[in-house]
């Protein structure tokens, strides 16, 4: 296995993503901040932070496959949210979980990091997702 997730005991739980990933594979694959757009520039779920979430999510997948790996390789997630307040995090958490299965996607997600900011590239845009992988 190339990464390996898990939260000692000691560290605070529940939690939707795990505190620690272990990598131990020699290529590093970095994903850029992926967007609710469709391959020819389409928005996704204008408006719909669950829909604009599991669009870049979907997005995501797609440029770890092109790189030769998956979501079981993520080391670490980075999550930016427009406008993020703590009663966001449901509509959130259900982008995760309705995409999560169909892209391979473990819960609780790799660490992961949410970072709330004023504005992105445009103003429909909600919500921008980067990976860091590590495979052999």
């Amino acid at each position: 296995m190339t990464v390996q997730h898990f939260t000692p005991e000691g560290m605070l739980q529940p939690t939707p993503y795990h505190h620690v990933a272990v990598g131990t594979g020699t290529k590093h694959v970095h994903v850029s901040g992926q967007i609710a757009r469709r391959a020819d520039g389409t928005p996704v779920a204008p408006g719909d932070l669950a829909g604009q979430v599991a669009q870049a999510l979907r997005n995501t997948s797609v440029g770890l496959a092109g790189a030769g790996a998956s979501f079981a390789d993520v080391l670490r997630l980075t999550f930016y949210v427009t406008r993020w307040s703590p009663e966001k995090i449901g509509d959130f958490m259900t982008g995760v979980e309705s995409v999560a299965n169909g892209i391979g996607l473990r819960l609780p997600m790799p660490p992961a990091s949410l970072i709330g900011v004023e504005y992105l590239f445009e103003p429909d845009v909600l919500v921008e997702v980067e990976a860091t992988a590590l495979i052999d």
